[in-house]
């Protein structure tokens, strides 16, 4: 190995593709037999023990074909089923197997009777690939293999690399013992462990890398490649029991996931936010000038819930980072409690369930009231007081609303010209506005004062927006003749902190811990919705709902490199960047720019590879904020 020309040899099962093509086989061929469950999970388990070396490699091949009983017409479905699972990362780098292909060989344990129709769509040649060979009856059933290849015996990989003597730098990428065996024999350089799919601990403690994708090991290479950095090397940091698809999504996606289950206090984030590059929240964490202080790789933050106002978002378009958040996605679960809650309070539900508990039967219809008919009035007519408005007046409610910017009436409802004529014109009150500072406490003694008598009060907005003395001032002088909260100034950062407020205890109060969105659909919605952009963002370069960005959609494109580049709002940028290009004869494909009055997104797409200098001198632009190369 001293010329060195670079060999690669790499595993098929669980590394080409993303699973075991034994135990896809078994769900092929056990279809309908008494025993398939228990035979798949049978030969599942032998896999593992052979793949972490526990299992001699004849033992565990010939225990799992005898458990398969397969026929040569399961073949054909297996090849299909396993076109599907290849690797995510190898799917990316086609162009490696392209310009490589004399040099790449897989070794296999497993059967060219399938591999080799997986791995020429790849480019990998059918000469290349070493592999065992089933062997068939007369009818047609797998009967057993070849034992005279060297990859059916013990220790195969190693005999069969010998075999080659392949005369340069041998680099193993693979997942199992067997792999491993290679670099232990001195026929190859370094050993690769591969966790894309799987990872076994006892594997990751011998090899010379951990690479969990492929783009990592080109990366590590100095090689070509699809991206211009490895998903796995974007650190994703999610607080606050964000739910578990939005979890899913970004490891799928093959980036470094770590979940927190409750909120960070400032301190905390500071130091939590270091290395991070994508962080997940909710309502409780915030994101303030200070922590983006300490945000040395953040790119984006999103927010798992409607309100932004526990970020700033000006800082973070200062440090260049795009927020996203899910401003539809949890709508209809808030509106629905909101009308359970109306429901409950105007006919005092839950004072006599409470009193039922206690062993009282208080049967009478006092202070009980149909809805049909009572004024509705909404404060803050956006995604959530517009549908609710449109499900009261269904319902019977005749709809009033406010809001301080012009929102187009639906259905029947009324607008009010202020709040004191809304206030005055309720029967119940709903509270839909944003958490922005200036409306701190806009519900306090006076607008409590304009409210008619018994009127029902709903606050599933934002805590702060609410004087909570005077609320509870009024529900006990009895102006107030129910009230329901979701929201409050403060809450505890996790459950396992006791909840604390003035509220507690009050007659006809309904007290709920945040949950007005919180409905499994709800939190499917924007645990799948969230992800996508930020994913959008990260791969395309595409800032399409970004809260704080220029808003951009951007397509994929094949066959060219795309800059990202975001500066203060400055004349003469864009001017400065196509300089740049054309000092390094660089031609602009595709150019995209869209500016607010804080920073400045351009995006260029460039015809041909950019060298290390190219990237430099764009760096080096005057009021650059940050610079990125997609791909």
């Amino acid at each position: 190995m001293q010329n060195g020309t670079k060999y690669f040899v790499i595993d098929f099962d669980s590394t080409f593709t993303q699973v075991e093509a034994l135990d896809v086989l078994a769900e092929i061929s056990l279809e309908g037999h008494p025993e398939k469950v228990e035979r798949i999970q049978r030969i599942k388990d032998i896999t593992d023990v052979g793949m972490s070396g526990e299992l001699t490699f004849r033992e565990s091949l010939e225990q799992r074909l005898e458990l398969l009983n397969a026929h040569k017409n399961d073949l054909t479905p297996l090849v299909d089923e396993l076109k599907k699972q290849v690797s995510k990362s190898f799917k990316r780098n086609k162009e490696f197997f392209d310009k490589y292909a004399d040099r790449i060989y897989i070794i296999s344990n497993g059967f060219r009777d399938f591999i080799v129709p997986i791995v020429s769509e790849y480019h990998v040649k059918p000469e290349n690939v070493f592999a065992n060979s089933f062997e068939f009856d007369e009818s047609g059933k797998i009967i057993g293999y070849d034992r005279e290849n060297a990859l059916s015996s013990n220790n195969g990989k190693v005999e069969q690399l010998k075999r080659l003597n392949l005369q340069g730098d041998v680099y193993v990428i693979g997942d199992g013992y067997t792999d491993y065996e290679i670099k232990a024999a001195g026929l190859a350089n370094k050993f690769y462990a591969f966790t894309e799919n799987v990872e076994r601990e006892n594997i990751l403690k011998k090899a010379d890398h951990i690479t969990p994708s492929l783009d990592e090991f080109l990366y590590l290479n100095k090689m070509n490649t699809a991206i211009s950095y490895p998903k796995n090397r974007i650190t994703v940091l999610l607080l606050e029991n964000i739910h578990p698809r939005a979890i899913e999504l970004m490891k799928h996606e093959g980036y470094n996931v770590e979940v927190y289950p409750a909120g960070l206090d400032e301190d905390e984030l500071c130091e939590k936010i270091k290395n991070v590059s994508i962080l997940g929240i909710r309502s409780k964490t915030q994101v303030t000038a200070k922590v983006l202080e300490s945000a040395n790789r953040l790119i984006a933050v999103g927010a798992f819930c409607i309100g932004t106002n526990q970020i700033d978002l000006d800082a973070c378009l200062r440090k260049g980072v795009a927020v996203f958040n899910a401003p539809f996605s949890n709508t209809r679960s808030v509106v629905e409690m909101a009308i359970a809650e109306i429901i409950v309070l105007m006919r005092r539900l839950f004072d006599r369930s409470s009193a039922m508990h206690e062993g009282r039967w208080d049967k009478s219809a006092k202070g009980s009231f149909e809805i049909r008919g009572k004024n509705l009035g909404i404060i803050g007519y956006g995604n959530i007081g517009a549908q609710l408005s449109v499900l009261a007046e269904s319902l019977g409610l005749v709809v009033y609303y406010y809001d301080v910017e012009e929102k187009l009436a639906l259905g029947n409802a009324r607008k009010c010209s202020s709040l004191q004529e809304l206030l005055e014109t309720s029967d119940i009150v709903s509270l839909h506005v944003d958490g922005r500072p200036e409306n701190k406490n806009m519900i306090g003694k006076r607008e409590f004062g304009w409210m008619k008598d018994n009127v029902i009060f709903l606050n599933l907005s934002r805590g702060h927006v609410v004087d909570i003395a005077a609320l509870k001032e009024h529900i006990e002088n009895g102006k107030v003749a129910g009230t329901a909260v979701d929201v409050f100034p403060e809450e505890p950062k996790s459950n396992d902190e006791e909840f604390i407020s003035k509220l507690r205890n009050l007659p006809n109060t309904i007290l709920s811990p945040h949950v007005g969105g919180s409905t499994i659909e709800a939190q499917e919605n924007i645990a799948g919705f969230v992800p996508g952009k930020i994913m959008d963002y990260i791969n395309t370069g595409s800032t399409s709902n970004s809260v704080n960005f220029p808003n951009l959609q951007l397509p994929t494109l094949k066959n060219a490199h795309r800059l990202i580049h975001v500066h203060e709002n400055m004349p003469g940028i864009l001017a400065r960047i196509n300089q740049v290009l054309a000092d390094h004869d660089v031609n602009i494909v595709g150019q995209y720019l869209k500016t607010n009055e804080i920073i400045g997104y351009v995006i260029t797409d460039i015809d041909k590879e950019y060298d290390q200098e190219l990237i430099k001198a764009l760096r080096k632009i005057e009021h650059t904020i940050k610079f990125r190369v997609l791909y």
